[in-house]
């Protein structure tokens, strides 16, 4: 009997370990394709990277959401990134971890929402899907600068569609405030979001 309890054991500790290093190996393909796209983002595109990357924004560990969503974020750059973005239906789920626990996913999930609104049907999904109530909310509570950073700069976008600037007419004051008190780059934004809220044709 303490030889089988010895061998669960074992053979415990061995499913533990790799588990353990498919997330890492996971993590290192991630890391490998985000310096990748930095120089080209096509054959990711033509390999269906855009499908793998939604899918492991759920996953358990909080490395690879926010990994996947910052490559994410790298492959939409291109215009067709962007538009395959919106039809593998990632937005949701971006918009979903602008929730998560962890600030590093929130900041990501913002990022790549902000890549993708860049096109007028991205700001429409986007807003569809209720990142607008989701990056407000973020604005107002989030003390990571990282996070309120991207929101600020995917508030923005969103803000160029009429529907969305609407709504984004609430948090002027919040943002006059960053304006005003922000570091240089934080400034920077949140003047350009207040601009851009404000503009009237």
């Amino acid at each position: 009997l303490e030889g089988k309890k010895r061998a669960d054991k074992e053979s415990s500790g061995i499913n533990a370990e790799y588990g353990t290093e498919t997330d890492e190996i996971k993590q290192l393909v991630l890391d490998t394709l985000h310096y990748c796209m930095k120089v080209d983002t096509d054959q990711a595109l033509a390999a269906q990277a855009l499908e793998v990357f939604t899918s492991l924004l759920g996953h358990g560990t909080w490395e690879i959401r926010g990994k996947a969503a910052r490559d994410i974020m790298d492959i939409s750059f291109p215009l067709e990134g962007k538009k395959r973005a919106v039809k593998v239906r990632c937005i949701p789920v971006l918009v979903k971890l602008l929730a998560d626990k962890n600030y590093h996913v929130r900041a990501q999930a913002a990022g790549a929402l902000m890549s993708i609104a860049i096109t007028t049907e991205g700001k429409q999904e986007s807003i569809r899907e209720g990142a607008v109530e989701a990056l407000i909310a973020l604005l107002r509570s989030d003390e990571s600068s990282d996070v309120r950073l991207n929101v600020i700069k995917a508030i923005t976008m969103l803000a160029e569609a009429p529907s969305g600037r609407e709504k984004m007419i609430e948090v002027v004051p919040v943002l006059q405030d960053i304006a005003n008190t922000g570091g240089p780059m934080m400034q920077k934004v949140a003047k350009t979001a207040v601009k851009v809220i404000t503009w009237r044709p």
